[in-house]
């Protein structure tokens, strides 16, 4: 069993709490400021709070995808497992915490596509995308622990194949014109205007969005969560 005293702790992260979901401080936190995984997780009907703390998205040297999105799920639950543990949470707390950090990363050609740093980005990730089978992986990591520090680790990822049909060039600029792409992995949303692009699907949708539903519900009842 690991404690946060294995790794120096840092007060150099600020924390900010949205309780806007619940009144009342529940035992599940999402790391993470996306909305459509906001959306999501309030899909499985369950009463969580949203914390908003930044992580360092750098990729290591030579780190394959699929490493790399899992190690960014596991960092930003980790970061809010922390935070929480060094606001000094309510030593009444009695039922243990879980804070679930989630990431998305699109890959074609063994590239890596984040979000588009404008359109010129953005245009060059349509057009390598257009017409081709690219995948789509999304992490999750629970850091289920309680407040005295003890904790452990479950993750999962999941891996989804999108095909796109062939996009036009007067389509690529009319998309970024939409505004969709700016702050998608991939210049694509799928929920929105980008699922015009997509001929099919192999996989999880949800993962698609932002976090793999099927996979997260499995990883949560293991941790006694239970769906209504």
């Amino acid at each position: 069993m690991k404690t946060p005293a294995d790794t120096p702790r840092s007060s150099s992260n600020p924390i900010s709490f949205d309780s806007s979901l619940s009144s009342a401080a529940p035992a599940l936190y999402l790391a993470s400021q996306s909305p459509r995984r906001v959306e999501l997780l309030q899909q499985l009907g369950l009463q969580f709070e949203k914390l908003c703390l930044d992580v360092d998205e750098a990729r290591n040297s030579g780190e394959h995808p699929e490493d790399f999105v899992g190690r960014l799920g596991f960092d930003k639950a980790m970061a809010g497992y922390r935070a929480l543990i060094d606001q000094s949470l309510p030593l009444s707390l009695t039922a243990p915490l879980a804070v679930l950090g989630a990431d998305t990363i699109v890959v074609c050609d063994d590239t890596i596509l984040g979000k588009p740093a404008g359109e010129a980005d953005a245009e060059q990730m349509l057009r390598l995308l257009s017409g081709r089978t690219h995948s789509v992986y999304t992490s999750v990591s629970v850091i289920s622990g309680d407040t005295s520090g003890e904790y452990s680790t479950h993750s999962i990822t999941s891996k989804t194949q999108v095909t796109f049909r062939t996009i036009e060039p007067e389509e690529v600029q009319w998309y970024w014109q939409s505004g969709e792409p700016i702050d998608k992995a991939g210049a694509y949303g799928i929920q929105g205007l980008g699922a015009i692009f997509v001929s099919r699907i192999e996989g999880s949708y949800s993962g698609v969005v932002g976090l793999p539903l099927f996979e997260t519900s499995q990883l949560l009842s293991k941790l006694g969560f239970c769906f209504k």
